[in-house]
């Protein structure tokens, strides 16, 4: 179907014609993203007098179609401009039953969600799908939905729209999107309309959350059937939602309430299944990354459920939530790829929660690094969790080594000496250099006096141990044993040839290590030596 049939059909105004080459227009173009250039201001008519048309037109089947066609149209940025004006965005934000600021008063729709037609409710879905592709594509809809306060409007209305799966679903990815591209959205609607507990208490309906403590949540029944696809998918909106809300500091008293309840519904979720196991992990990962925005002296929340009990050995703390985001962890690290935005918020979140909770990292501790047994294999060969997350520590994505790096001298409860006897000093040294503890000693976290105890095994070989592989290595024979003075000589000679090269080719440069433990080119470093050395001298 061509354009210019659509645009002749709009002008004649006709509601059954229209409708019918819309709808072979949809059609033929419901898979397309790409258009024709030489096309561009024909679009650009087509959804100008689409609006218009919108803003009289009466029945619901042609509102629909109308709604459709645009949805298509506005996959194209350069045709956007006459929808992303204030009077087109109000038209579509009428047709989704949204209520907005209008000349400085407010706009009432006729029709409340709970009395929409299923025609009707149609039109309400097409008319947010529109609405997202819109504000997505174009910064001129973004500010005016911000002057006409659209998202404020989907708050006051997420509780009656959660009902309705499609009109949540796309009124939340609405939302989303707003406070993920106006910053200054995510702070009014904070100030003014409290929308992360809006926001929390719409997943807590669609979870089903039961309370059973102040911040605990009932646990799952065994046989409990998973979290079905619907419920799943509007979750899953409002916890993107809700991690753009929590980028913005909330100190306050109300706020840490707010944060430690969410931190128990995500215990909930962590706790839950989906139909399908790579939606479960989708899930998993909006709690992680949710988790990472909190603040971590709310993490206690993951082991402290008294209803449901915990272990002894970590004085009644459950470690279930725990044990599921160690499980998650390493899953990514198997699938490696994309280690920067799957892997770096999962190492983060329980880097934090180990740090500021002993009985978490103890936990953790005992499943990534435990007691060592012996030492005949390098401490990256392997497939035990500890393993994986050496290999890490050499990775080439700056984020990604300094995240497992980390993670893992937290465990070691910042301490030197307990890093290198599971990592080696050639896998922790670019670590070590950063945080200028390359001479040895502790980090700046203060923790608890519990130490583990090296086993027999360990001790017995101990001191066979390569410090800087991190294994006992077979006795290597020596190159040197059968020379003459002359040969060693000669090819002392060689080497001190071939650095020099380097050097003087720049391929290598010397380094020494400064008074504060960091690395600097050696002639600084020895200039710092000298300098100190003659300024504690005495006449």
């Amino acid at each position: 179907m061509d354009l210019k049939d659509i645009l002749s059909r709009l002008e004649t105004g006709n509601e059954e014609d229209l409708e019918k080459v819309l709808h072979q227009y949809n059609q033929e173009n419901s898979q397309t993203f790409t258009f024709d250039q030489n096309e561009e201001n024909l679009r650009s008519k087509v959804c100008q007098s689409l609006v218009t048309a919108l803003g009289t037109q009466e029945r619901p089947c042609c509102q629909r179609a109308s709604l459709e066609t645009l949805r298509i149209l506005s996959r194209d940025k350069c045709a956007l401009e006459p929808v992303a004006t204030r009077e087109g965005m109000l038209v579509l934000a009428g047709l989704a039953q949204l209520h907005t600021v209008k000349d400085g008063s407010d706009q009432a729709n006729n029709l409340h969600d709970d009395t929409l037609t299923p025609e009707q409710e149609r039109v309400v879905v097409e008319a947010l799908k529109c609405l997202c592709n819109v504000v997505y594509n174009s910064p001129a809809a973004q500010q005016v939905c911000a002057d006409v306060k659209l998202a404020h409007s989907l708050c006051t209305h997420l509780h009656t729209r959660s009902g309705r799966h499609a009109v949540g679903l796309f009124s939340l990815r609405l939302l989303f999107l707003l406070t993920a591209l106006r910053p200054d959205v995510r702070g009014s609607l904070q100030s003014e309309l409290h929308a992360v507990r809006l926001l929390r208490e719409v997943l807590e309906r669609t979870l089903q959350v039961r309370w059973v403590g102040p911040y605990e949540a009932g646990a799952p029944e065994p046989e409990a059937l998973p979290i079905p696809a619907e419920d799943n998918e509007r979750a899953m909106e409002a916890l993107k939602a809700m991690f753009n809300l929590t980028l913005t500091d909330t100190s306050d008293e109300d706020g840490q309430h707010q944060f430690r309840l969410i931190v128990g519904t995500m215990r909930h979720l962590l706790m839950l299944r989906t139909e399908m196991e790579e939606k479960t992990e989708e899930a998993h990962s909006h709690a992680v990354n949710l988790l990472s925005n909190l603040p971590a002296e709310c993490l206690d929340v993951l082991i402290n459920v008294p209803v449901q009990g915990g272990h002894e050995k970590y004085d009644g703390n459950n470690m279930d939530a725990i044990q599921v985001l160690l499980e998650f962890l390493e899953k990514r690290i198997d699938k490696g790829s994309n280690y920067k935005e799957g892997l770096t918020p999962v190492l983060s979140l329980l880097t934090e929660g180990s740090r500021r909770h002993r009985h978490i990292r103890r936990y953790i501790k005992a499943q990534v690094l435990p007691p060592l047994k012996e030492a005949k294999v390098r401490p990256e060969i392997g497939n035990t969790i500890r393993n994986k997350l050496v290999r890490l520590m050499t990775h080439v994505d700056m984020g990604v080594k300094q995240g497992a790096a980390e993670f893992l001298f937290v465990l070691c409860k910042e301490s030197v000496d307990n890093l290198l006897k599971y990592t080696g000093y050639g896998n922790a040294a670019g670590h070590l250099v950063a945080k200028g503890l390359l001479a040895g000693g502790r980090g700046e976290t203060k923790y608890s006096d519990d130490e583990d105890s090296d086993t027999e095994e360990y001790k017995n070989v101990k001191s066979l141990i390569n410090p800087i592989t991190g294994h006992v290595e077979e006795p290597m024979p020596n190159p040197m044993e059968e020379m003459t003075e002359e040969q060693k000589e000669y090819e002392a000679q060689k080497m001190v040839i071939m650095l020099d090269e380097l050097i003087r080719k720049g391929v290598i440069q010397p380094m020494g290590v400064r008074k504060d433990c960091t690395v600097a080119p050696l002639e600084e470093a020895l200039r710092q030596h000298t300098h100190e050395s003659s300024g504690s001298d005495t006449d």
